[in-house]
């Protein structure tokens, strides 16, 4: 007779299932839970009689609290990233960087809120049964060769335009169509981050492994905006807020990685407060701006464009992601701004201080999964566009002195754009065209 391998043994479930006291359906090889979640499946064995001594019971603890540490670390970048956060407290005071999911019920003067769980984007795994997956790209993004081609000062001051006029300055008036276009795309950004399904469309999923970032933070907390508890909007966004000025504090002793994701997470922040829990408009956010636009600034002095582009060379992707994630943030907060000021009755003025920077880049690159897919991708663009990339300013109303051949150009240049663009290139081309008609 077959002897089970639960004969010495009243512990059934496997060494996960066991250790976050979860249920296991105990499948012979690896059980359905562990399946799913890419986890190390380890049965109890028996042990003899002679071998059950204490050093075997603590060798026997320590594995299992190894596992349990296992079961709640994040996965490799080729697996689900997944927080499993089921309470928040209300009561946060500051910024944390460690985000502990299955915590505990926490007390707080407001009910717990559940969340939802958040997954972002997998990495591509092996196609074939019994293929070596690949090993993950390792980045640095550290000594990064960036350059800032504008004078990154005028985002800074941009708050000041509706009350100070300055005559390089030139009003940008929406259709109201395209104000309300831009209102339901930005929405759109606060209802993946408040719901986990995704990240908004300025962040690099490459970002979400930088230690320390704010927006692992940001996108666990988003979520306490999803379907908040009758009353507690407020205090929702109390907390939010107290996060917001936790980042506006601490910000310049950030490095050039972190102030990115500063940036972005005060962004999605501002964005769930108006879109997401009705805050505004009022003078929280015409500060909140302030803040966000010296942010901006700052992040931009660190650098927008590759200092490779002017030699029409490769750069680093390290290089190419921080880039290009600085200016689709940059141009989600201009847009962003043009509807605070439309709610409050305030001119919007163009941007001419981004003159010259690159338009959103194809999905291509932004969507590679690895160092080797980009690298082949850039070489592609390296071979298409001989001449410099598109600039946005391409984007906006064409200059009366340009002539025939100059406006066929350009029609040319940005129909090539439009061949490989994504969705946040898409929506910039939607509004400038829409307003500006090329």
């Amino acid at each position: 007779m077959k002897v089970s391998r639960y004969a010495s043994s009243r512990q059934k479930s496997c060494q996960q299932c066991s250790s976050s006291k979860s249920k296991c359906d105990r499948k012979q090889e690896r059980c359905t839970r562990c399946t799913q979640r890419g986890l190390p499946c380890v049965y109890p064995r028996s042990n003899p009689p002679e071998a059950t001594t204490c050093e075997g019971i603590f060798r026997d603890d320590t594995s299992s609290i190894s596992a349990s540490r296992s079961d709640a670390s994040f996965p490799s970048p080729n697996s689900d990233l997944s927080v499993n956060a089921e309470r928040v407290n209300l009561a946060l005071p500051q910024h944390t960087t460690d985000t502990q999911p299955d915590a505990g019920p926490v007390t707080s003067s407001v009910s717990s809120i559940a969340l939802p769980e958040f997954r972002l984007p997998r990495y591509p795994g092996p196609s074939a049964p019994g293929e070596v997956p690949e090993m993950p790209d390792v980045l640095k993004f550290s000594n990064l060769n960036l350059i800032c081609p504008i004078n990154a000062d005028d985002i800074n001051n941009r708050w000041l335009n509706p009350y100070i006029p300055d005559i390089d300055q030139a009003i940008k008036e929406y259709p109201p169509a395209v104000t309300r276009f831009i209102h339901s795309v930005l929405k759109s950004y606060a209802a993946v981050a408040a719901r986990g399904r995704a990240i908004p469309l300025f962040v690099h999923p490459t970002q979400m492994n930088t230690p320390g970032s704010h927006l692992a933070t940001c996108l666990s907390l988003a979520r306490v905006s999803e379907n908040p508890l009758p009353g507690s909007e407020d205090a929702t966004a109390v907390v939010i807020q107290r996060e917001m000025e936790n980042i506006a504090q601490d910000h310049e002793s950030y490095d050039d990685m972190l102030l990115l994701a500063a940036f972005q997470a005060y962004l999605v922040y501002i964005m769930i407060l108006f879109f997401r829990l009705s805050q505004g408009p009022n003078p929280f956010f015409r500060n909140a701006m302030m803040t966000l636009q010296e942010l901006a600034c700052s992040s931009a002095r660190g650098g927008l464009v590759c200092a490779a582009d002017a030699t029409h060379t490769r750069p680093s992707w390290e290089e190419w992601i921080v880039a290009e994630a600085k200016r689709r943030t940059l141009y989600a907060m201009y847009l962003f701004d043009s509807v605070l000021s439309a709610h409050e009755n305030l001119p919007t003025f163009f941007g001419t201080e981004l003159r010259g920077l690159p338009a959103p880049s194809n999905k291509s690159l932004w969507q590679a999964g690895s160092r080797s897919d980009w690298e082949k991708e850039y070489n592609i663009f390296l071979a298409e566009w001989i001449e410099k990339s598109l600039a946005i300013d391409e984007l906006w109303p064409i200059s009366p002195e340009l002539g025939y051949a100059d406006i066929a150009r350009r029609r040319r240049r940005v129909d090539q754009w439009l061949e490989n663009i994504d969705e946040f290139g898409t929506m910039i081309f939607a509004v400038t065209e829409c307003t500006h008609g090329g």
